[in-house]
């Protein structure tokens, strides 16, 4: 091989040296992991993937009240301590906020823990969305070090990331639909249950009131027109086949009050059916309202729900 001519050699040695110099300094600096020394894994969260994985649900016995539930699962080989928690989502008008408690909640590696959050109102001037739609949303989070650790810099401030919140069942939409369809069926007539159940002698069935009150005619802002297209059974109570419950009922503003009589039986009899109930007192309404059809709930209220209670107990016992 030809060897390098001596003006050459003189002029490469330098670069070699110095490249030379460079790679001992990056070597210097470098750490198991490729973190720089002295900078703790939650330092580096705002830039590397996040630590935690989120995704939404909500408990059956949160239905009525418009509360979620953001879980957050801890992907790190160490505990970390959530400070503070907001999801963002184009379905409603706010951030949904964690109301964190006092030194936040601590996260075990690998585990998932639960955060309740309530819904603020639903952005309404959206078009529907459909149950096929998927809305993205966001959780942004504030993360220290467990309590009894040693924290640095940013940690010990606590060190802000972001994660993409999966909603596998639909619960923000399902959610914003209902406050939408709620909110719009409120400004044609108020709908509620009557507290009083009216059993009969037998015990086997009793009939429910649903007092429907429509608003009063606001002029040039017309409502529109409120469509009870039909009534639908809970886990608890179920339509009297002898006795038919309404549907197609048409609702304006400015009407007549009316009355429909529900002739209901227990929908099960097993031993958990009043012991284990979340929703079976939540009256579902399948209505067609200001361009939306959706479910309008109607909660029993706590008079109706212990004397449904009672009538579900006593018809079981007897059959």
């Amino acid at each position: 091989m030809d060897r390098l001519p001596a003006k050459h050699r003189r002029r490469t040695a330098p670069r070699i040296l110095a490249a030379a110099a460079v790679l001992a300094t990056a070597s210097c600096s470098t750490v198991t992991g490729g973190t720089a020394a002295g900078t703790s894994a939650l330092e580096t969260a705002s830039t590397a993937a996040s630590p935690v994985t989120a995704e939404i649900s909500q408990f059956r016995d949160n239905y009525s009240k418009q509360i979620i539930e953001i879980q957050l699962t801890n992907t790190t080989g160490a505990a970390l301590t959530v400070l503070s928690a907001e999801l963002t989502s184009p379905l409603f008008i706010a951030g949904i906020t964690w109301p964190a408690r006092t030194g936040g909640i601590e996260l075990p590696p690998g585990q998932t823990k639960s955060l309740p959050v309530p819904l603020p109102a639903a952005d309404c001037s959206r078009p529907p969305t459909t149950g096929a739609t998927a809305v993205p949303a966001t959780v942004s989070l504030r993360l220290a070090a467990p309590t009894g650790t040693a924290a640095t810099g940013t940690a010990a401030a606590g060190a802000a990331t972001t994660a993409t919140a999966a909603d596998p069942y639909g619960v923000l939409t399902r959610n914003s639909q209902e406050m939408c369809v709620a909110r719009a069926a409120a400004a044609v007539a108020a709908i509620r249950l009557e507290p009083e159940l009216e059993v009969t002698a037998d015990a086997q069935t009793a009939v429910v009131r649903l007092l429907i009150t429509p608003r009063a005619a606001a002029g040039a802002a017309d409502p529109g027109t409120l469509t009870i297209d039909r009534i639908e059974g809970t886990t608890l109570i179920a339509e009297d086949p002898a006795i038919p419950w309404p549907h197609s009922v048409s609702i304006s503003a400015g009407g007549d009050s009316q009355e429909i009589r529900l002739s209901i039986r227990p929908a099960r009899c097993d031993p958990h059916a009043v012991a284990e109930d979340k929703v079976g007192t939540l009256l579902p309404l399948r209505v067609t309202v200001a361009g939306r059809e959706g479910l309008l709930k109607i909660d029993a209220g706590a008079t109706l729900r212990g004397r449904i209670y009672d009538f579900v107990t006593t018809a079981c016992g007897r059959q």
